[in-house]
């Protein structure tokens, strides 16, 4: 991560803020109810970085500051939440990388992440194991000089579209407790340097979903799949899987977090304009006591979704452990983004129901943030338990 200035950051969205007016806001409405990926917005954020904005610069990223990043989706998610998906997953598997790799790795690795050359993701979850990751069944045992996986994953964001992932496997099945059992690999479905596809990796089905329409959530089949030890084994070392999925976890959860906040804040804005627009009784319902009050309620609590995030990216930034501060932004933002898309679409009536306005789709995108990058239920268990540990009797 490098220090950039308060100008620099002013100048970054700047361009995030045009590009969203001038390429995504004319065609995030029909992309999102067609289902269809967006591939030229795609190529559009690999030109503005993003898919390197959190890998040093020195692997040619741009090593953006979390707050920065956290800023810049919200933005996007304002607009259209899904986009912001495609980057963070592949952030996600890079932070894994860059923290955890060996030398030769990030060499190899990172300067494909940033530039976008390889897209990716991090591929945790399987049929019966979400925010149980012990319990995962993926295997990869070592043959030689490489490594033999099998198993499935699903509900991995940019499993069909993207080009490699970081894998969470059991190398030691046996392994007491489960999580010293556990390593990541990464695991390219195309060779990184021929673009040749490679054998005993395949997509299955693409995943339909309620919202967060337009990208790719999918599932990874692994037969016999081989890939060579000393670039697919993050840090060198078996056994410390579970400690970087969980690291990854971290951005991911500051990530989602900041998606609420772009998700509450444009409910907050189409209903605060609304309101002072449609009139009852004679005069702008803004005027009303009963919107007033949900106005109210939305916009603090908003404010406050948006404090929190900060606040976690703050401390991630300065290297400090932050699995509380980033489960409360996650828990307490998404829970704000679902109530406030509700509200707005009882302050907006029937045209809030209507595919001719974004509020349905702030609605249908909401509940996601709720269960993405873990549960809000168990958000709230990780919050009590570092309340307990960080304060002893």
């Amino acid at each position: 991560m490098s220090e950039i200035s308060e100008a620099d950051e002013r100048a970054i969205l700047d361009a995030i803020d045009k590009w969203l007016e001038k390429k995504v806001a004319p065609v995030a409405m029909k992309l999102e109810h067609d289902d269809e990926y967006p591939h030229e917005l795609v190529e559009d954020m690999k030109d503005l970085g993003l898919f390197g904005a959190l890998i040093d610069p020195e692997y040619g990223g741009l090593g953006l500051s979390a707050l920065t990043y956290s800023r810049i989706v919200t933005r996007i998610s304002a607009e259209w939440m899904s986009l912001t998906g495609v980057f963070n997953s592949h952030l996600m598997m890079a932070m894994v990388v860059q923290k955890f790799g060996t030398q030769k790795q990030k060499d190899f690795w990172l300067p494909r992440f940033a530039s976008g050359e390889m897209r990716g993701c991090l591929g945790l979850t399987e049929p019966d194991a979400g925010t149980d990751l012990q319990g995962i069944r993926t295997t990869a045992r070592r043959d030689g000089a490489d490594y033999v996986v099998n198993g499935t994953k699903t509900w991995i964001t940019n499993a069909i579209e993207g080009h490699v992932s970081a894998l969470l496997v059991k190398t030691d099945p046996e392994a007491q407790p489960r999580h010293k059992g556990m390593s990541m690999l990464i695991t390219p479905k195309i060779d990184p340097v021929t673009r040749v596809p490679l054998p005993g990796v395949q997509n299955g089905r693409k995943l339909e979903k309620l919202g967060y329409k337009g990208i790719d959530s999918g599932e990874f089949v692994f037969e016999d799949y081989r890939c060579d030890a000393e670039l697919c084994l993050v840090g060198g070392e078996e056994g410390q899987g579970f400690l970087m999925a969980t690291g990854g976890l971290e951005i991911g959860r500051i990530n989602v977090a900041a998606r609420s906040v772009g998700i509450a804040r444009r409910a907050l804005m189409e209903s605060v304009k609304y309101a002072q627009v449609r009139k009852t009784m004679g005069k702008p319902i803004a005027q009303h006591q009963a919107i007033q009050l949900k106005l109210g309620e939305m916009g603090a609590k908003t404010r406050a979704s948006e404090l929190l995030v900060e606040d976690a990216a703050k401390a991630y930034d300065r290297g400090e452990r932050v699995d509380m501060e980033a489960g409360m932004a996650k828990y307490f933002a998404s829970e704000t983004a679902l109530e406030v898309a509700t509200e707005a679409m009882r302050i907006h009536g029937a045209y809030g129901y209507s595919k001719e306005y974004p509020i349905e789709r702030l609605f249908r995108d909401a509940p996601l943030m709720c269960i993405g990058e873990g549960t809000n239920e168990m958000q709230r268990i990780i919050i009590a338990r570092q309340l307990v540990a960080r304060n002893p009797v």
